[in-house]
């Protein structure tokens, strides 16, 4: 990566279609490295969030189902959620650390509240931006290992979701089958391998 290459783009303008509590959707109006301008390219804001690889006692994967609405239908994931943000948004610049949760806690509160599950054995692998082309927003992925069930789930008021156990061969088949689809929950599946 040398110091002559000019790659970055120029934002000569951007509009905000919809800014609301939800999500800040744009379309905006570029400059190339090479003079030439072009427009519409969309982008949009959402909260950051983590993705939990969690293992009970047993070495189980605690994983959850639910429906995602983007390919309409019922996934197996890991456990992951929102960083909350005491401005009440559901986005926020990545700058603003003063305004949102810390992550390894945001991780705590989602195993507890999705799973009943809590862990005393926690470990960050990575922030990575969640959708580049698209998006701001950036996936924390944690593991949580030796977890203990502790409660019950105490879901938001949109969260329809089951937990299950699973060992490690059984979500391989989920993952070759289309079962377990989220790109970021398989990224941090291989981290926590690489990371053992």
């Amino acid at each position: 990566m040398g110091e002559n290459e000019k790659l970055e783009w120029e934002e000569i303008s951007c509009e905000h279609i919809i800014n609301d509590e939800w999500i800040d959707f744009r379309k905006s109006k570029y400059r190339f490295p090479d003079g030439r301008e072009f427009e519409p390219y969309y982008s949009y804001s959402r909260r950051d969030y983590v993705v939990i690889v969690a293992t009970d006692e047993a070495g189980n994967y605690i994983c959850v189902r639910q429906y995602r609405h983007g390919i309409k239908r019922v996934t197996t994931e890991f456990c992951a959620g929102g960083i909350e943000r005491s401005d009440g948004k559901e986005y926020g610049n990545r700058s603003d650390v003063a305004s949102a949760e810390d992550a390894l806690e945001a991780a705590k509160r989602e195993l507890m509240e999705e799973t009943g599950y809590e862990s005393d054995d926690w470990k960050f692998l990575l922030s990575v931006p969640s959708n580049a082309t698209m998006a701001d927003n950036y996936a924390n992925i944690f593991v949580a290992k030796n977890c203990r069930k502790v409660s019950g789930q105490s879901l938001d008021e949109t969260e329809f979701l089951n937990v299950h156990l699973y060992t490690r061969e059984e979500i391989d088949n989920m993952i070759s089958s289309g079962e377990f689809p989220q790109a970021s929950h398989i990224l941090a599946l291989l981290l926590a391998d690489k990371n053992e």
